[in-house]
């Protein structure tokens, strides 16, 4: 890999690799000023740190790379991208995972880290967003991983070139370039990079798909454009989905879906609306698996209540209500107030009026009768899961059932941020 500036751009295909990168930049990055850098140091991830560099036009650019010490090499690549960054003039860090007794999918939490280290990176740093290196064959192998998987049309749309997830917004401006297309690009001007030999393990699925596109020789650009066929279908749906919430309401950290429109629209808006629903009330990054959804939306429909991921759905009068799940709010880390008496509790709430030492966890059941919870307007469930203030075993406060204790539970999504889960994909 090396660290000297761009040479002077040649003529013919590599310029239009940069018009399409630098306009897709200007699309999803344009009237942002700070943006982070994802940089592993292979090619893709190479190219959009330079191109990235070269579009900023006095923007603050700065670079990451995560270390998740699957390899032994990776130490050493990890410095290697350092000095590539500095070599073009911008700040690096390196962000280590302390991976630890994840169980399942090594590779689904190898991303999930990626993507929280970075996130919490981008945050200290007061970053807008996060470019990733994401290219045409990416989307073209996520097109056909899901295919296998029985995705749905979000999924079958691919990956989008602007993403909300694990608190930041993530942005992929060359999904209309393709991995030749970059690789041409750096050789024309002499930049190197490093190859993760775990691009040819055949033990992952990703890698399985690639080596299939190439013996098959599957047109990228085209299965990359049925993504985007697919896109503009999904686009219609989530407009529809948004049209069909219309009345909802938020109540102290419950969603209030209207019921007669819930019932009557097509199944595949009421599933956007539950699942959206669900996330909005559970805070989860990602959303439950389709049988389990479709498994919920049948069982609804008959009146019963559901429990899934967290949240609790039942039919309310005329609503379709979707509130906290008590038991999952128990599982919810404590949280201590800062210096200025707040904290943030279940990625849901915002405590404020706080003392030194105070805890915030879930109220339980235990403590409802003293409380005479009813008179709250709460059903007993949106009790139990409520944020209470504790010092050691002694409850000191509820919030959302008795007040003029000065502290305050603020609930941190509104309308605006389901019309957000709504357009999510």
């Amino acid at each position: 890999m090396t660290c000297d500036p761009d040479p002077a751009q040649p003529e013919g295909s590599a310029d239009q690799v940069t018009r399409k990168v630098h306009a897709a930049l200007d699309r999803v990055a344009g009237d942002m000023s700070r943006i982070g850098i994802a940089f592993s140091g292979g090619g893709d991830s190479t190219a959009l740190m330079h191109l990235a560099r070269d579009w900023a036009r006095g923007r603050h650019l700065m670079v990451a790379t995560v270390d998740h010490g699957l390899r032994a090499e990776s130490a050493a690549e990890a410095v290697l991208c350092h000095r590539a960054a500095a070599g073009l003039g911008l700040p690096h860090a390196t962000l280590l995972w302390q991976r630890g007794t994840e169980a399942g999918n090594l590779m689904a939490a190898a991303r999930d880290a990626r993507l929280r280290l970075l996130s919490g990176w981008a945050a200290r740093n007061r970053l807008e967003a996060v470019l990733l290196g994401h290219t045409q064959d990416d989307q073209a192998e996520t097109v056909l991983m899901r295919l296998a998987r029985g995705s749905g049309v979000d999924g079958l749309a691919g990956m989008a070139p602007r993403r909300d997830a694990f608190a930041m917004t993530w942005l992929r401006p060359m999904l209309e370039v393709s991995r030749a297309e970059l690789r041409d690009w750096l050789e024309s001007r002499g930049i190197g990079w490093l190859d993760d030999p775990s691009n040819d393990n055949s033990d992952y699925d990703r890698v399985r798909i690639r080596k299939a596109v190439a013996a098959l020789a599957l047109p990228v650009a085209q299965l990359a454009q049925s993504a985007a066929n697919l896109a503009m279908a999904r686009d219609a749906l989530q407009e529809t989905a948004v049209a069909a919430a219309e009345g909802a309401e938020a109540r102290q950290g419950s969603l209030y879906l209207p019921r007669t429109a819930f019932r009557r629209a097509p199944p595949e808006i009421r599933r956007r609306l539950l699942v959206a629903g669900l996330r909005f009330v559970s805070a989860a990054d990602y959303p439950p698996r389709r049988e389990a959804v479709l498994r919920a939306l049948a069982a609804i429909q008959t009146g019963a209540r559901v429990t899934l991921d967290g949240a609790i759905a039942e039919v309310a009068g005329d609503w379709l209500r979707i509130t906290r799940e008590p038991a999952a709010a128990g599982r919810a880390e404590s949280a201590v107030a800062d210096g200025d008496g707040k904290c943030l509790w279940d990625q849901r709430w915002l405590l404020s009026g706080l003392a030194p030492g105070q805890q915030v966890r879930a109220l339980g059941y235990e403590a409802l009768p003293e409380l005479k919870w009813r008179l709250s307007g709460l059903t007993r469930e949106e009790a139990a899961a409520s944020p209470a203030v504790w010092q050691g075993d002694v409850l000191l406060a509820a919030p959302l059932l008795k007040s003029g204790t000065g502290i305050t539970a603020t609930p941190l999504r509104g309308l605006q941020e389901l019309q957000a889960l709504l357009y999510t994909h």
